[in-house]
């Protein structure tokens, strides 16, 4: 669905502010990393979709990691479960926040959504590499 170019100004500054107030402003603990990759914002600039992925934060104890991790990379739902939650709450928040930073005259209801297109990619790359060491050693054995 193509935005206008005033819709696609707007959403691309609810992107900015919020990366900011997020990581500033939001208080609650349940909210780690979390990265916005993009907002959608409807016509009327009633309603943004927020969509946001939430990065693992490793500690300095390499068994720590291995032991909370099923994978190097792999995300948690739960951990993103409760980055949603929180997110949720503070939304109310959040909105109050950006009608002082942008200057429109209403602000849109956020609503943030898992991002897994990252998941998705880190997938088909390996599926990828895994096709081209099967290539290789197909071609090694010849």
């Amino acid at each position: 669905m193509e935005m206008s170019p005033r819709v696609q100004r707007v959403a691309d500054q609810i992107q900015r502010e919020l990366a900011i107030l997020i990581q500033l402003e939001v208080k609650d603990p349940r909210v780690g990393m979390v990265s916005i990759t993009g907002v959608d914002v409807s016509k009327d600039l009633a309603y943004a979709k927020v969509f946001i992925t939430v990065l693992n934060t490793l500690s300095d104890d390499r068994e720590v990691n291995t032991s909370t991790l099923s994978e190097p990379g792999e995300l948690d739902k739960l951990e993103i479960e409760e980055n949603l939650k929180a997110l949720a709450k503070a939304s109310g928040f959040l909105r109050t926040m950006l009608a002082k930073r942008l200057r429109i005259r209403s602000v849109p209801k956020l609503e943030f959504h898992y991002d897994n297109s990252i998941e998705r990619g880190q997938h088909l790359s390996s599926l990828i590499d895994d096709a081209l060491a099967a290539d290789r050693k197909h071609h090694a054995e010849e």
